[in-house]
């Protein structure tokens, strides 16, 4: 059975692939590893960002002397939300839209959000959800592979549902009229961009 670590720091992006993946990988959460560095995302991709994220945590991973054993990958995630008539935006700065230190809250960048589509009609609200994941092998370094992920759909004209994280509450799918948030993790995690991207994975390393 495969180990991978995932790379980051959000529970509820660590939690969401593990859920995903299921009984078929044994993951790992990088809150069990003290110590491990907050890679900035500064690329101006996706990939950049989870292939940094990626190799840098390996290579830390790799330099520590820890008494448990190292997994078999490292598994970063890059992900945001294109919406159309933003042109594209906010894309890789989706967790941090808002603007300040850091990311921003989920709240607040769903506010954002809405005030820069005020006015725009429904059939103009298009939008993308977009995943990249990046694999890094232990013990082989250099050695990263991508796999990407999209789910098209729609902003909503307001917050709706209680599930989820990011901007699953304003997030309606295409072919479905509710959101991410009221659809719930079992729909969401049959059909999302990461849902998509991890099946590739889990092809590629015999597990699909």
């Amino acid at each position: 059975m495969p180990s991978l670590l995932i790379a980051s720091h959000n529970a509820h992006k660590a939690a969401e692939i593990a859920t995903i993946l299921g009984e078929n990988f044994d993951v790992q959460s990088l809150a069990r590893h003290h110590g491990a560095p907050e890679v900035e995302e500064d690329g101006d991709t996706y990939t950049a960002n989870a292939v940094k994220k990626a190799a840098e945590t390996a290579a830390w991973l790799s330099s520590q002397a820890l008494a448990q054993a190292l997994p078999d990958f490292v598994l970063a995630d890059d992900s945001g939300l294109a919406v159309d008539a933003l042109g594209g935006a906010p894309g890789v700065h989706s967790a941090r839209y808002a603007g300040g230190d850091g990311n921003s809250t989920d709240e607040a960048n769903n506010a954002k959000l809405l005030r820069a589509l005020a006015g725009v009609p429904g059939d103009n609200r298009g939008a993308e959800f977009q995943c990249v994941l990046a694999l890094a092998a232990l013990g082989q370094a250099g050695e990263v592979r991508t796999f990407e992920g999209t789910c098209r759909g729609r902003i909503a004209q307001a917050n709706s549902g209680q599930g989820g994280f990011g901007y699953d509450p304003l997030f309606i799918p295409d072919g479905h009229d509710l959101s991410f948030a009221e659809l719930g993790r079992e729909v969401k995690n049959a059909i999302s961009h990461r849902a998509r991207a991890l099946a590739k994975l889990a092809e590629y390393l015999g597990r699909g």
